[in-house]
């Protein structure tokens, strides 16, 4: 099912590489894990940016409703998100980058990684590194996707100019 370990090592902080190490123990042989596989003891200290997520249809398609949101989350949204839509949420355009994401795991079944603005009200000034993992009951059909954000002030990002690249021929 997973091959290689590319992922990993596009992954920079040592809190998502914790997660999604965890995450890859939990992967049988041609089997996703499923929501059970998944302790809450064993990832305790990403638990309180850790949040559970499944696609729900709807008249438009399909909506990503978020079923488990852990305590670190009020603190960027400034309110209670559990029990909520990715669309009713305050983010702005972020809505789009987020769906597209969960779309990605769903389709293809692989985790995703990456870095982002949160376009919270609480967090213009941070820099949101995430992680997103699929979920299967069966250990093929994907339903729910765990994710683990981790917050960083974009102060304390490192800051990456981008060269001018030159072409040689």
């Amino acid at each position: 099912m997973l091959s290689g370990n590319a992922l990993r090592h596009q992954i920079i902080l040592p809190e998502q590489q914790a997660f999604y190490d965890y995450w890859r123990s939990q992967c049988r042989e041609n089997a996703l894990p499923s929501r059970h596989d998944i302790k809450p003891e064993d990832i305790s200290v990403q638990l309180p940016m850790t949040s559970l997520v499944e696609r729900r249809p709807s008249a438009s398609g399909h909506r990503y409703h978020i079923r488990l949101a852990g305590t670190g989350f009020w603190n960027l949204y400034g309110a209670e998100i559990q029990g909520r839509h990715i669309d009713e949420l305050p983010i702005g355009c972020r809505v789009d980058y987020w769906t597209r994401v969960l779309d990605q795991v769903i389709e293809t079944r692989k985790p995703y990684v990456g870095v982002t603005k949160p376009n919270t009200p609480n967090g213009s000034h941070m820099a949101q590194f995430w992680v997103r993992v699929p979920l299967s009951d069966n250990g093929r059909d994907i339903n729910m996707i765990l994710g683990y954000d981790h917050l960083v002030k974009l102060s304390d990002v490192a800051d990456q100019k981008v060269t001018e690249t030159k072409i040689y021929a």
